[in-house]
């Protein structure tokens, strides 16, 4: 089994020993450096969230959302969603960033949390190595009971990006249908 920290994000197969896979333990952890990282960065309190359909989707993500919860952060979770829709939701949240659970082309045993900062952009190298520090010190500071977040789902984005991409002037809509 497998686990693949990395600038991209977190990747690895579900299942085994915490440290070597991407267990859930690894999966709070590195949701925590994220959100923790995101807390010295902005005053936004509002992260976005979606995951493709794997087996180990709905999993995981309780676990981010709670996580993020735990730290203080409001999460929009997109419920099943494609990677460019999360990031147009993270600008149009006006979001401080947010995290696609996805291990895109991998076999169906593998997961992955992929980090977006609050452009709706993948983290910088830069970014990457300070959350997988923060990681591996654990420095981790949760939110007290009455600052804790709440998720609200949403699953309308797919058809907000589906608007935005046909109100563009390049396109051609009658050509596309």
């Amino acid at each position: 089994m497998t686990l693949i920290k990395s600038i991209s994000g977190i990747r690895g197969t579900i299942g085994g020993k915490p440290g070597e896979t991407l267990s859930p333990l690894d999966t709070v952890k590195f949701t925590a450096a994220f959100g923790t990282w995101l807390t010295s960065k902005s005053e936004k309190r509002k992260l976005v969230v979606g995951r493709d359909g794997r087996i180990s989707g709905e999993m995981v993500r309780n676990l981010v959302v709670s996580t993020l919860n735990a730290l203080g952060f409001d999460v929009i979770d997109l419920g099943l969603s494609t990677t460019p829709t999360v990031e147009m939701a993270i600008t149009m949240e006006e979001a401080a960033g947010g995290i696609i659970i996805t291990a895109s082309h991998n076999p169906r045993e593998w997961n992955a949390l992929k980090l977006l900062n609050s452009l709706g952009e993948f983290i910088s190298a830069v970014d990457g190595k300070e959350i997988l520090d923060l990681a591996s010190r654990e420095e981790f500071v949760f939110a007290p009971v009455e600052k804790i977040g709440i998720c609200r789902i949403d699953d309308s984005y797919i058809q907000k990006h589906i608007r935005a991409i046909t109100a563009l002037k390049l396109r051609d809509v009658a050509a596309i249908r």
